[in-house]
């Protein structure tokens, strides 16, 4: 057996232990094995920035192409403080199955500045963004890697690298990236598409557990793209949310959020934030939305939060992951002890990389749907894609993340095994 990695960041090394032990118990050859715990390219890159005083910094860039062997690395960029190499790589890893899962023709590929772009204005972040996507066009392309956005950047973003690259070449590019505005290139219904892929799948569970979402409650982690749509989704069907935080804290009442409320608060906030919400929602900031009072727990925030210090305090009896690796192997054997169940991240956030492709297969064609029909797609395939799931972990009597990691590698390692070394 060849030597295995391990890795000192939490998420790279959770990444890698959750691959080792599904590829072990699915007997996978250990060259298999070997080349899909590696990353294809990892580039780095520095970006100098003229800030608005006259000074220049110098930030750390980042883009992972972790498979391309189902099709072009996919992945968002993100921009954030905690941002490096090892957590875009095992990012880039976790949408190589988070695609592959999907049935959808992307590998995994992942991008990001170390930054901290609140403490940035506009001017600053477009310059950033654009001699960012100079550096990293080499490797950008509609069949070679397609990013989207993530953490801190959205629409705006895309719209400086799509105008930097197609510049660069003298053409004009849309399906180089996805989660463009609507008005360039977008496409109707995709800035919802992952909180409505996590809110769908929990309601899936609610379903195959013979579970009334009018008589459920929920406590959402994070109010951002992801988290925000989860919850009004959730409410949307009847169930109660009872808990919603952000970075300024954790908003809570017995009785339910009012999410048209908290979308309110946001919209009003110079920052996107709930900042105050507690004056204006009819609700009071408690320690910690992780450890609520609720039947299902959404966290989707960061990475790491549901760990061996936070797990054993949560009360929720299903978690469904829509940040990426936010339960940690020894938070999941906590909740494994105390009979939680756990819908997996590539699985329940999968539905932003399917937008994705649904935005990207529209550029390609020049044809564009209604957001009717793209939402109906994306419940169709995120419910497929759950039920598929869950029948195999049924079967074969394995918990959803290792019946889900399982299902995504085999299909990365049939392709690869099919496609052979290029030497």
């Amino acid at each position: 057996m060849q030597t295995r990695r391990k890795s000192s960041n939490v998420l790279l090394n959770t990444a890698l232990q959750e691959f080792y032990g599904a590829a072990d118990e699915m007997g996978l050859n250990e060259r298999l094995i070997s080349i899909l715990s590696h990353s294809e390219r990892m580039m780095q890159v520095s970006i100098p920035v003229e800030m608005d005083d006259g000074s220049v910094e110098v930030f750390d860039g980042y883009r992972v192409q972790h498979s391309t062997a189902l099709g072009p690395s996919k992945g968002g960029i993100r921009y954030d403080p905690g941002v490096d190499m090892d957590e875009c790589e095992a990012l880039a890893m976790l949408m190589t199955w988070k695609c592959s899962l999907a049935g959808i023709p992307y590998g995994g590929g992942k991008g990001g500045i170390c930054c901290d772009p609140l403490t940035m204005s506009r001017r600053e972040k477009e310059r950033l963004t654009r001699t960012y996507a100079a550096r990293i066009e080499p490797i950008l392309g509609r069949w070679s890697d397609v990013p989207a956005p993530d953490m801190n950047t959205g629409g705006q973003e895309m719209v400086w690298i799509l105008d930097t690259v197609s510049k660069m070449r003298g053409k004009l590019e849309p399906a180089i990236l996805t989660g463009k505005p609507v008005s360039y290139w977008g496409s109707m219904g995709r800035n919802e598409a992952t909180g409505r892929g996590v809110a769908t799948c929990g309601l899936e569970l609610m379903r195959v557990l013979d579970k009334n979402p009018g008589s459920m409650t929920a406590a959402v982690q994070g109010f951002g793209n992801v988290g925000s749509f989860t919850a009004k989704t959730l409410n949307d069907a009847g169930v109660r949310i009872v808990a919603i935080s952000d970075i300024t804290g954790s908003y809570y009442s017995a009785g339910g959020i009012d999410i048209h409320r908290a979308f309110d608060t946001v919209r009003a906030n110079p920052k996107k934030l709930l900042e105050g919400f507690e004056k204006t929602g009819n609700c009071e900031k408690i320690d910690d939305v992780l450890f609520a009072e609720c039947d299902f727990l959404f966290p989707c925030a960061r990475d790491g939060v549901i760990n061996s210090e936070t797990a054993g305090k949560i009360r929720a009896r299903y978690i469904v992951e829509g940040a990426n690796g936010p339960t940690t192997p020894e938070g999941e054997a906590v909740l494994d002890d105390a009979g939680v169940m756990v819908v997996p991240d590539f699985l329940a956030n999968s539905g932003g990389v399917i937008g994705s492709y649904f935005e990207w297969a529209q550029n390609l064609q020049g044809a564009f749907w209604t957001e009717e029909e793209y939402n109906n797609k994306l419940v169709h395939i995120m419910k497929g894609n759950f039920r598929r799931v869950w029948d195999y972990s049924e079967a074969k009597n394995i918990k959803m993340r290792r019946a889900a990691t399982m299902a995504a590698i085999q299909r990365v390692a049939d392709v690869s095994e099919m496609r052979g070394l290029f030497l």
